[in-house]
């Protein structure tokens, strides 16, 4: 086994190389080892402690039906530590050699088609180059402003987003929300760009809850990914909204938080005052 080097050009140092070099097959792979919970061997919940998520984070992550990928989606999307080489050293370390042996000459396979990829010529288009939109330059958004809170929504409910952008933005309380469809430069990667806009250019995010929300996969990652970075909801960043009826449970991993619910016909003359109050504090 050639440890953290490319078997066949020792040269190449995987702890180098960005974890995007690993498709989905290999990712979907290393799932079904680390998926099911083990009493006698490393299983997710040990590579999520490596990788320094907490106890909280953990838990919420038990209720995604691929923990594996989720930790690896997170991992990557908030840590500059998220490479090949070192998700090899924490499987070293956890102890599961059957895995690296296993999955090894996959993984070389990608990090070369990775490397070949990196090595060719950018096709010259001179209009794509002058519309400068990578998530390093920040120019991801219409502007480089900060906002007062992403909103997490499926597009079933893009009516009541409207709402919100209505209530909450044209009037006195003056807020900025971080609306996908209306904010976000097309082109961009769909993922990094959520992660960077929820981690560094939101202030708290607004999850709009509903049976259709439960079944997107965006919405699960963007409300995940916000918790990895507040366990416990320390420092209020996320603020669940109930609109209308729902026929599903409300999300476990949510019911910690206190929701402000639209559905209730008492209490409706102040929910935008009480939603725009939370969004404001400091």
């Amino acid at each position: 086994m050639c440890a953290t080097k490319l078997c066949e050009d020792p040269e190449v140092d995987l702890r180098q190389i960005p974890l995007v070099a690993l498709n989905v097959s290999v990712r979907r792979r290393l799932s079904l080892y680390l998926n099911p919970r083990c009493t006698v061997a490393a299983d997710w919940t040990t590579v999520a402690e490596s990788m320094d998520f907490e106890y909280l984070e953990i838990k919420n992550f038990e209720t995604s039906k691929n923990p594996t990928l989720m930790i690896l989606e997170v991992w990557e999307a908030r840590s500059t530590n998220a490479t090949v080489g070192k998700l090899l050293d924490i499987l070293e370390a956890s102890e599961r050699r059957d895995i690296v042996e296993e999955l090894r000459p996959l993984i070389d396979v990608d990090v070369k088609k990775y490397l070949e990829r990196q090595s060719e010529p950018p096709v010259q288009v001179p209009e794509v180059d002058s519309c400068v939109t990578r998530a390093e330059d920040r120019h991801i958004t219409m502007g480089d402003e900060m906002f007062d809170a992403f909103i997490c929504y499926c597009q079933s409910d893009f009516q009541f987003v409207h709402e919100m952008i209505e209530q909450l933005e044209k009037t006195d309380y003056n807020l900025k929300l971080c609306v996908f469809d209306r904010d976000v430069l097309p082109g961009s990667c769909v993922w990094s760009i959520t992660a960077e806009l929820i981690e560094k250019r939101c202030k708290r995010m607004v999850v709009v809850i509903s049976d259709e929300y439960l079944r997107s996969d965006a919405c699960d990652f963007q409300t995940k990914f916000a918790l990895s970075l507040c366990p416990g909801a320390r420092s209020k960043r996320l603020i669940p909204v109930v609109y209308k009826t729902m026929s599903e449970p409300f999300p476990s991993i949510l019911r910690f938080l206190t929701v402000c619910d639209y559905t209730r016909p008492c209490t409706q003359g102040w929910f935008w005052s009480r939603l725009a109050k939370a969004l404001s504090l400091s």
